[in-house]
């Protein structure tokens, strides 16, 4: 079905084209003052010069030709040229029923011309525990990633693993100095490799930090690391089932933590994955005439005439021949056109890597490794801060682990749960858990993705204002009422009713624009504006739970409309908060 904004659109449109009018300026907007209509249309006031006409004319004329149509309840012209409009709440219940008859898209159309998405987030390095610096990229990109999938397009998430480079040659090094006589530091060896790693997940998070330390007080040491990561990527045997222990220790433990935040991946892709792409790509780039040496390294120019700032070349090698992240980022585009020639790739990094994503996009259309039809899309989030102002750090000034800080969110939702002294240990403790992933997910995704924020812990499990915790006691509080009219009743066949009061047209009129605010956020690729909608319709639901006595009303069927109501708010609020990537407990 037509989504509301676009169905009174179109009526309007046609009334300015019957007038001899471009249907254009027929593009009607909620209202920015609801004490005055619920919906504006300025075209009018648009069109003025056009047809040298005076605009409270042209929308005298719109409003007599409105004033018939029965989706409307008043349209107004108003001076200068304004046409302030009220929907029918006839209209409005019959739309609100449509939405509510589609048990599962609420009206929402999927893409007549799906796309083949990857969005790349994630990012993590191995060997290493994901830490709150993870944390937007997993949460903007999981939210981004359900959007675009809900939308009806074909989308795969990469979780575009850092596994490649001089952290592993620090880890090959440190493992060598520990354990020497490990059958990988054989050059001549021949034989197979032993399927076990020769350490723990907690052996290695603990040996790559104690490594990166030497590797910057000690020269010979960081020499032998550049030296094992060289000898790696050009091959060697036990170098590189050392890095496929590495691996799958690591995806094990990311997988678990990952898990953790409701996040999943369909690609665990990584650098690696990338690297027997790069010598053919870096070949082509050289006999097209697009790499040339610069003071010993392989550059490709990618400055432009409208360039404000200076662009400078992008590095593709080094003067020793070694890849950098430009590299295997290229690489990664090869090997993603040749196995699944996306439509779109979107990357959800922090916004501190523009200039690098900015340099790769342009050798990519420069090189042809992408298609010119191909979106390459640039999603750059901002930082979390503490409350200094400064990025997130431990009380002792570290960087804090990512399952740290969903233990402190935890246990603060806990704390507040056994406070109100309703529920038993065990279920507050799964309750909280909910409650905590719901609060420190809507925390971040109500933030526009590219601003900075500040995580006050108190803020985001307050069940008041706009947070997780106040969405989700919405949502149990509408479930306790359906389950109360279920005790005797049935909630299949209901309909509802128009409207009688202010209140209750709100809320209808906040459910029915369910798909213009998914529309926005999915065109967008903007979650805070699904986070924005879902507090808007909240505070609606609460104002009318507020002003109406639901369950004693002695009308049945007025009664069984506003269950029916709250039915579809629920379902819309669910449906939103999935998209988001969190859920609702049963009872709070």
């Amino acid at each position: 079905m037509q989504e509301l904004l676009e169905l009174i659109s179109e009526r309007v449109a046609n009334a300015f084209e019957a007038a001899g009018y471009d249907r254009k300026l027929g593009r009607v907007t909620v209202s920015n003052r609801p004490d005055l209509c619920e919906y504006q249309c300025n075209g009018a006031m648009a069109g003025a010069k056009t047809y040298h006409k005076a605009p409270f004319m042209i929308a005298d004329e719109i409003a007599d030709r409105l004033s018939g149509d029965e989706i409307f309840a008043s349209v107004e012209s108003v001076k200068p040229g304004f046409l302030n409009i009220r929907v029918s709440g006839d209209f409005l219940a019959d739309y609100a029923n449509q939405m509510a008859a589609d048990q599962e898209r609420l009206g929402l159309e999927k893409e007549r011309n799906p796309r083949s998405i990857i969005i790349d987030y994630g990012g993590p390095n191995v060997a290493k525990p994901l830490h709150v610096g993870h944390l937007r990229s997993a949460i903007i990109g999981e939210a981004v990633k359900r959007i675009t999938r809900f939308a009806g397009n074909q989308v795969l998430g990469d979780i575009h693993l850092g596994d490649w480079g001089l952290q592993m040659g620090l880890i090959i090094t440190e493992l060598r100095e520990r354990k020497p006589d490990l059958v990988y530091f054989d050059a001549d060896y021949q034989g197979a490799y032993p399927e076990e790693a020769p350490f723990t997940i907690s052996e290695l998070e603990e040996i790559y930090p104690c490594a990166s330390g030497k590797s910057k007080e000690d020269e010979g040491y960081h020499a032998a690391a550049m030296q094992a990561t060289n000898e790696l990527q050009q091959g060697r045997r036990g170098y590189q089932a050392l890095l496929e222990h590495i691996l799958r220790v690591s995806v094990s433990d990311l997988k678990k933590n990952y898990e953790k935040l409701s996040v999943s991946f369909d690609l665990w892709m990584g650098e690696s994955d990338a690297q027997p792409y790069i010598p053919a790509m870096v070949e082509k780039m050289k006999r097209d005439g697009f790499a040339y040496l610069s003071e010993g390294a392989l550059v490709v120019d990618v400055a432009e005439e409208s360039d404000t700032k200076e662009m400078p070349p992008c590095m593709i090698l080094k003067s020793d021949g070694s890849a950098l992240y430009n590299t295997t980022d290229l690489a990664t585009l090869v090997m993603r056109e040749e196995r699944c020639q996306p439509d779109e790739i979107i990357y959800v990094v922090d916004k501190r890597q523009e200039l690098h994503f900015t340099q790769c996009f342009r050798v990519a259309r420069k090189t042809k490794i992408v298609p010119p039809e191909t979106g390459l899309v640039f999603l750059g989030f901002g930082t979390m801060n503490g409350r200094d102002g400064k990025p997130f750090k431990t009380r002792d000034g570290g960087v804090m682990r990512l399952e740290n800080l969903l233990a402190d969110v935890n246990a603060k939702m806990l704390e507040k749960i056994l406070e109100g002294g309703h529920m038993q240990k065990e279920e507050a403790g799964r309750t909280a858990e909910i409650v905590g992933l719901a609060a420190l997910k809507y925390g971040d995704l109500s933030n526009q993705a590219s601003k900075d924020y500040v995580f006050d812990l108190d803020r985001f499990t307050s069940a008041e204002g706009n947070t997780g915790p106040y969405i989700l006691y919405t949502i149990v509080r509408i479930k306790s009422i359906l389950k109360r009219y279920e005790e005797e009743n049935s909630l299949e066949g209901l309909r509802l009713l128009p409207p009688a009061s202010p209140s209750e047209k709100d809320l209808m009129q906040l459910a029915a624009r369910f798909g213009d605010n998914f529309r926005t956020a999915y065109e967008e690729l903007a979650p805070h504006k699904l986070c924005a909608y879902i507090y808007e319709l909240s505070n609606a639901f609460n104002r009318f739970y507020h002003e109406t006595k639901i369950l004693s009303e002695e009308d049945e069927e007025k009664k069984a409309s506003w269950i029916a109501l709250l039915s579809l708010t629920k379902r819309i609020l669910e449906k939103s908060i999935d998209l988001l990537g969190f859920a609702a407990p049963e009872r709070m």
